[in-house]
C-alpha cells in the first residue's frame, strides 16, 4: 500500500497548499490512502468544520487532531458527525469523538488510524501513551485484521517520539511524531519492520516561527513581553510529511521516503511532482 502522512496543517497557507498540491500528489504517487494532521488549520488553534471539510475533500482520507482538538467549538459536535477525523486515544475520556478508526483503503484493504499524545513538556498530564496504543495494537495487528497502521504521535519530546517508534516497532506500519512543526532528519524502517519518523513538520510557511508570523515570536523572546497574539504566518507553504510503501501480507514498510513540496525548504518526495 502507499500511505501519506502530512504534518500539522498551519492557517490559510497550509489549507491553500493542501488545496492546491494535494491532488496532484495523490495521482502523481498512486497513493491508496493519506491522512493529514489538521490541528492548527483554523488561525493556528484547532480545527473548524468549515476547514475539515476543505481538507477531506482535497483528498485526505483521514484527518488526526492534538492537544489543540476542541480549540474551534464546533469540532465537539463535528467529530461525532464525521468519522474521518481522529482526535488523540488518552485525551480526556469524556472529549466527543474516536481515538482511532478502521478505514477503508482501494481493493477491499483496510488501514488503521490511531493519535495518541505524549507526556514530556506537555501542558496537561495525558493519560500513559504506551498503554493507550498497546491496547489498540494487540487486537489490530498490521498483517492481520488490517492491512496497514498508522499511529500519529502528538508530543514535545523527540525521545518520547522516538521511544514510541520502537514500542510500536513490528505492530504498526507508521508511526510518526507531530506538533513541534519542525521536520527530523530521521526517517527509517526499524528493525522489526515499522516506518519511523519523529516528527513530520508542518504544511505552513517556514519562513516563520513554527509557522507563526515572526513578529511577535520574536518580540517575546527578546522582551519577554507580550504585545498581541500569535498569527500564521501567510506566505508560501511547504507541505512536509512522509511517504511510506508497504506489504499487505505483514502489514510492515518497504520504503520510507521524507516529503517536502512547495514553499522555501529542499524539495524532496519518492518522484518528482
Amino acid at each position: 500500500m502507499k500511505l501519506l502522512f502530512l504534518g500539522d496543517v498551519v492557517g490559510r497557507s497550509g489549507r491553500t497548499a493542501i488545496q492546491e498540491t494535494l491532488p496532484r500528489l495523490r495521482e502523481a504517487w498512486k497513493l491508496d490512502f493519506v491522512v493529514v494532521n489538521g490541528e492548527n488549520a483554523t488561525n493556528g488553534a484547532g480545527l473548524s468544520a468549515e476547514h475539515a471539510k476543505l481538507i477531506l475533500a482535497a483528498g485526505a482520507d483521514v484527518i488526526t487532531l492534538g492537544d489543540h482538538a476542541f480549540d474551534q467549538k464546533d469540532m465537539m459536535s463535528f467529530i461525532e458527525q464525521e468519522n474521518r477525523i481522529i482526535r488523540p486515544i488518552n485525551y480526556a475520556r469524556s472529549a466527543p469523538g474516536k481515538g482511532y478508526r478502521i478505514f477503508d483503503a482501494p481493493g477491499g484493504r483496510k488501514v488503521l488510524v490511531a493519535q495518541v499524545l505524549g507526556q514530556v513538556f506537555m501542558s496537561r498530564p495525558y493519560d500513559d501513551p504506551f498503554s493507550a496504543i498497546e491496547t489498540v495494537l494487540k487486537t489490530h495487528r498490521a498483517g492481520g485484521l488490517v492491512q496497514a497502521s498508522i499511529i500519529d504521535v502528538h508530543c514535545e519530546a523527540t525521545s518520547e517520539k522516538m521511544a514510541m517508534g520502537h514500542w510500536c516497532d513490528g505492530k504498526a506500519s507508521l508511526v510518526v511524531g507531530t506538533h513541534t512543526h519542525v521536520a527530523t532528519a530521521d526517517a527509517q524502517i526499524l528493525p522489526g519492520g515499522t516506518a519511523h519518523l519523529s516528527d513530520a513538520g508542518m504544511c505552513g510557511d517556514y519562513n516563520s516561527v513554527i509557522g507563526m508570523d515572526k513578529a511577535e515570536p520574536l518580540r517575546r523572546f527578546v522582551t519577554g513581553m507580550s504585545k498581541g497574539r500569535f498569527q500564521p504566518a501567510k506566505g508560501e507553504a511547504t507541505l512536509s510529511g512522509v511517504y511510506v510503501e508497504t506489504d499487505d501480507r505483514t502489514g510492515m514498510a518497504t520504503r520510507i521516503e521524507m516529503v517536502r513540496q512547495g514553499g522555501t525548504l529542499q524539495q524532496s518526495g519518492p518522484a518528482p511532482v
